[in-house]
């Protein structure tokens, strides 16, 4: 019976080293204190206090929830239309070659895609230059970059392929027979979409929220680049303490990340189970 795991147990030996010591360390460091850099196993609940109790790091965590939630909404619902027209619409010949344009972008390095943003957002930028040019602004406009918005609009670039492949995959399956008969016994094209095709995609699209935004919440490097001062997130304020020193409370906030974002799969899978149960007593 055990020996069809058997090929699991090299990977499950690496992934248990490499990961599973470091989440150890991470526990331990978040229930520890630091003095004079020096991490002492003196258990506390102090670090998680600190960071839920000082204003600053309070409304920076609400900030990367707020980020993440609109960032997801909009690539969502982006990507929902365009994988509804690439299945609807799209003969199955120009399909393939559309997905691969969709996903062409991971082909070049993740620091180049937001360096080409902050070229178009920046004030030499493309955005400001046109501007200028149509005569609408006599100097570059700094409004474009370094803030919240700027940062939700390119994670929903970034992450946009995310969610028109887990969207395309729902909607190939969908038997759009069903949706022409909701037309055609009267139900109107919203109605039908609401009523026909969301529920039996609603896999697809939990999936689509999932792939888009759990890695959304460890977002480091964006928020870094493009934000600036005021477009923090929560994997900033990770990295910040580790390089001050205090690993205990980057330990703490680190795990306040893993704990919400275990939480939501938790809250999702839970959803899809509920769903699977409701379409099996219909």
């Amino acid at each position: 019976m055990l020996r069809k795991y058997v090929g699991f147990v090299p990977a499950a030996l690496l992934l248990g080293g490499l990961f599973g010591f470091a989440l150890v360390v991470t526990v331990l460091y978040s229930f520890w204190e630091v003095s004079d850099f020096e991490v002492k196993a003196n258990w506390t609940l102090g670090n998680y206090e600190y960071l839920l109790s000082v204003g600053t790091y309070a409304r920076t965590f609400g900030a990367t929830l707020a980020m993440v939630a609109s960032a997801t909404v909009l690539t969502v619902g982006a990507a929902f239309p365009f994988a509804y027209w690439l299945t609807r619409h799209v003969s199955p010949r120009w399909r393939r070659p559309l997905l691969v344009a969709v996903v062409l972008p991971f082909f070049a390095s993740y620091l180049l895609r937001i360096y080409a943003w902050i070229a178009i957002l920046g004030q030499n930028g493309a955005i400001n230059r046109a501007l200028q040019a149509a005569g609408i602004t006599d100097e570059p406009v700094s409004l474009f970059l370094f803030n919240r918005p700027a940062v939700v609009l390119v994670l929903v670039y970034l992450y946009f392929p995310f969610g028109v492949l887990a969207l395309y995959v729902s909607l190939e399956r969908f038997d759009w027979s069903q949706l022409n008969a909701a037309m055609d016994l009267g139900a109107s094209p919203l109605v039908a979409l609401r009523r026909v095709l969301l529920p039996q995609i609603g896999p697809g699209v939990v999936t689509a929220v999932v792939f888009v935004a759990i890695p959304m919440l460890g977002e480091y490097v964006t928020p870094l680049l493009v934000g600036g001062t005021k477009g923090v997130m929560a994997g900033n304020l990770v990295a910040t303490f580790f390089d001050t020193g205090e690993y205990s409370r980057g330990a703490a906030a680190a795990l306040l990340i893993a704990g919400f974002v275990t939480a939501a799969l938790v809250y999702f899978r839970r959803s899809l189970d509920l769903a699977a149960a409701a379409d099996a007593r219909h």
